[in-house]
């Protein structure tokens, strides 16, 4: 890959930044400080994605291991994250660059607005040339808000910020063939099975995730257009000799048809509450001819949900097999595909072209 980006993002895992737990490795920081501003001088925007504020936080309150329960963890994440962003500030100031906070949770990005919000925001941040400095909002995350590890927020930054790369810099090297060569897997055209079993996980104190999460965040950015790398930050202006064209680390290439905003947005960015199981012929209309999902291929509903809601769409042997936006709440459909109420034939008369989802806000799986 050797095209100038024009935008990239930078993922930079906990062990990176920090010497021990909790402590800041200020030779790491100016370095990857000096990277950003050789990038920009470049012409290149750049977007930190920034772990570390559980780690500083436990560092302050001198614990040696990741706390187990959520509450610690946030009070961890609320003592360090001020102190994480100052950082950033001092390390970038030399070089008369600003920077700027962002904290998200998945729940803020599955919300459409809130995600067209975050991009506008983040584009008018470049504009201005700031850095912008984005994490996790782990001080108010729960398990139901959270993202759970910052290569997939990396990844998510990437995808609706529209970067042509995303560098996942963490202790690992690159992705490894464990049960084959040994070696550091160069180059990956596109994420097979057979790659995603090379993937490890982690048993870093401070870290979450492991290459499962970096294989996991690769998948969502190479989908959405982005050159993906996975590189050892440790090493030496690691991104501007990768930027030369220098082999370091794994790459794995964008995919050649990116998958559309809306559609990444669908597939990637929620967490459904409930879903539609529908019969076979649904499938073959929805999957093949590309039709929207009508009421007469609904078999039933699972869950409770809003109309507006982002819901699964399953096979009758409960394969996920796309989903969309439903343009009816759970109490709705099931009124519908069973004329229970007596409203439902004077509202929907023509019932077998009632779409619960339309096509455009519906993404296959």
């Amino acid at each position: 890959m050797h095209d100038k980006p024009r935008r990239i993002v930078i993922k930079l895992g906990t062990g990176i930044i920090t010497q021990g737990v909790g402590k800041i490795d200020p030779l790491q920081i100016a370095g990857i400080c000096s990277q950003v501003a050789e990038i920009q001088k470049r012409g290149i925007e750049v977007i930190l994605v920034s772990s570390g504020a559980i780690g500083m936080g436990m560092g302050v309150l001198g614990m040696d291991s990741r706390p187990q329960t959520l509450a610690k963890q946030q009070a961890c994440a609320s003592i360090g994250q001020s102190r994480l962003i100052q950082c950033w500030q001092d390390g970038l100031a030399p070089y008369d660059i600003i920077v700027g906070q962002i904290l998200l949770t998945h729940e803020g990005l599955s919300v459409r607005n809130r995600y067209v919000n975050a991009k506008a925001t983040i584009e008018q941040m470049l504009a201005y040339g700031v850095v912008p400095i984005i994490n996790e909002n782990d001080a108010i995350s729960n398990y139901e808000i959270r993202f759970g590890n910052n290569d997939l927020l990396g990844a998510m930054v990437a995808s609706f910020s529209e970067a042509d790369h995303l560098y996942i810099l963490s202790t690992a090297p690159g992705l490894i063939d464990m049960d084959g060569t040994g070696e550091i897997v160069p180059i990956v055209e596109k994420i097979t099975p057979r790659i995603a079993a090379m993937a490890k996980g982690t048993n870093s104190p401070t870290a979450v995730g492991g290459m499962v999460s970096k294989i996991d965040a690769a998948m969502l950015a190479t989908e959405s257009g982005c050159a993906t790398y996975i590189a050892d930050g440790s090493e030496q202006n690691v991104v501007l000799r990768i930027l030369d064209g220098e082999q370091i680390g794994t790459l794995f290439k964008p995919a050649a048809t990116p998958i559309a905003s809306k559609k990444r947005w669908l597939t990637y960015f929620q967490r459904p509450n409930g879903s539609v199981v529908i019969d076979q012929g649904a499938c073959t209309a929805l999957a093949e001819r590309g039709r929207s999902l009508l009421a007469p291929g609904v078999l039933r509903v699972e869950g409770i949900f809003e109309s507006g809601e982002v819901i699964d769409i399953i096979s009758t042997d409960g394969t996920i097999i796309g989903r969309g936006q439903t343009a009816f709440s759970s109490v709705e459909i099931e009124e519908i595909i069973s004329k229970r109420s007596p409203d439902v034939e004077k509202l929907h008369p023509d019932r077998n072209r009632l779409e619960i989802i339309h096509r455009d806000e519906m993404a296959i799986l």
